[in-house]
């Protein structure tokens, strides 16, 4: 049986409430703090599609519920976002968030893109000002949107609401943190962060300074391959992405308003880095792995099998092997797992400082001409001023 609700409506235990301690303050309330909108009823656990109307058209979307889910208690919410040429089904397939989500008792919404895929039944994401094709939706407005259906339909905390992004979702994502939308508490990227649109200035591409302003410091935990032919980690590629992984980071640093160097370490071919101390309490934090390529990274499975052995085992000398030179971090690593540890610790009470806006960069413009080169399928622009050369890239259906 499938739980859909639409935006607005109440459930009879909802109405029931209502009578019994007056509409009207029932309903100022519910306008007020959507968040209880939804408590009062339990659901069937495990996934589920729903529509979700926005300007005027349905929408899908998949969610998941644990089944440790009452409707009593307010839970944390994570958004999933899917890459391109996939779906919400395949999405959750990659990342397993909803495994997550069952042994930690948090729901998981998956929301579909706009544009169509490579193959059918494969959906990508009309990302503004990179990936925008005709006939597309706006994706800003129903990301919007799904929030507010999540807080109606379900018994959320609109404090820990999150979300993850896979390559063009990850894109996606950066696209509406930067739009200046601050309703997500934390997020993660797996090979897709992005700090605004690439624009080329002088032969270097790099992030539109004026393309990305965050309404508050955010935490982030974004995941990269060297080996990614995709998103390539070093920049280039397709013309949505050009800057690479570490410019992007650097970027949003500037943008929280962190200090320190990130304090890199490096096990086994897995880098790790944490920029502990931002502005409102935010945290940047990456892995990057040196064999990584665009495939969402997967724990050892040999690994878990050494760990769960040496947990198991009555050897006190096993034990002892095993752990007897402790790494600075373990480096066997389940994306999702590790984003929800994050986002568990990012104090949400703490961030809520609007992020000042990061001077631009002296010798730069916005560039007033642009014409389209189909043969590209992107665009270039130029600037009056002489002494700055700039063209934003702008990618294509089938980006990953």
């Amino acid at each position: 049986m499938d739980f859909v609700r639409i935006a607005g409506s109440f459930s009879s235990p909802a109405l029931t409430r209502a009578t019994a301690v007056g509409a009207f303050f029932l309903a100022a309330c519910l306008a007020s703090d959507g968040a209880y909108a939804g408590c009062g009823q339990p659901m069937q656990p495990g996934r589920h599609p729903i529509a979700i109307e926005t300007g005027g058209v349905a929408r899908s979307a998949l969610y998941f519920v644990p089944s440790s889910y009452t409707g009593n208690d307010k839970v944390p919410v994570v958004f999933d976002f899917h890459g391109s040429n996939s779906n919400p089904q395949g999405q959750l397939n990659r990342s397993s968030w909803d495994k997550v989500a069952e042994k930690n008792g948090f729901i998981v919404l998956a929301p579909q893109g706009s544009l169509p895929g490579k193959t059918a039944g494969t959906y990508a994401w009309n990302v503004p000002f990179v990936t925008r094709q005709e006939g597309g939706l706006d994706e800003i407005a129903f990301i919007r949107q799904s929030l507010k259906t999540v807080k109606e339909t379900f018994c959320v905390d609109p404090a820990r609401i999150y979300a993850s992004g896979y390559s063009g979702g990850g894109r996606m994502l950066s696209a509406y943190l930067c739009s200046g939308h601050d309703d997500f508490a934390a997020a993660g990227f797996v090979h897709s962060l992005r700090a605004g649109r690439p624009v080329e200035i002088n032969g270097k591409w790099e992030p539109d300074d004026g393309n990305c302003s965050p309404a508050r410091p955010v935490s982030i935990m974004a995941f990269a391959g060297v080996k990614d032919t995709s998103n390539p980690y070093g920049g280039g590629g397709s013309a949505y992405w050009q800057y690479g992984f570490k410019i992007a980071v650097e970027r949003w640093t500037e943008l929280d308003g962190c200090k320190g160097n990130g304090d890199p370490k490096t096990v086994e071919g897995v880098t790790f880095s944490l920029y502990g101390t931002c502005k409102s309490g935010a945290r940047i934090a990456s892995y990057v792995f040196a064999n990584g390529t665009h495939d969402w990274p997967k724990p050892a499975a040999a690994t878990e099998a050494v760990i769960a052995a040496a947990k198991e085992t009555a050897s006190v000398a096993k034990v002892t092997t095993v752990a007897a030179v402790k790494p600075a971090f373990d480096p066997n690593v389940d994306p999702a797992s590790r984003m929800w540890e994050f986002f568990g610790r990012a104090d949400s009470t703490d961030v809520i400082a609007t992020a000042a806006p990061a001077k631009p960069k002296s010798g730069t413009g916005i560039a007033s001409d642009c014409t389209t080169e189909t043969g590209i399928q992107g665009t270039t622009c130029s600037s009056s001023q002489p002494i700055d050369t700039r063209r934003s890239g702008q990618g294509v259906q089938d980006a990953l």
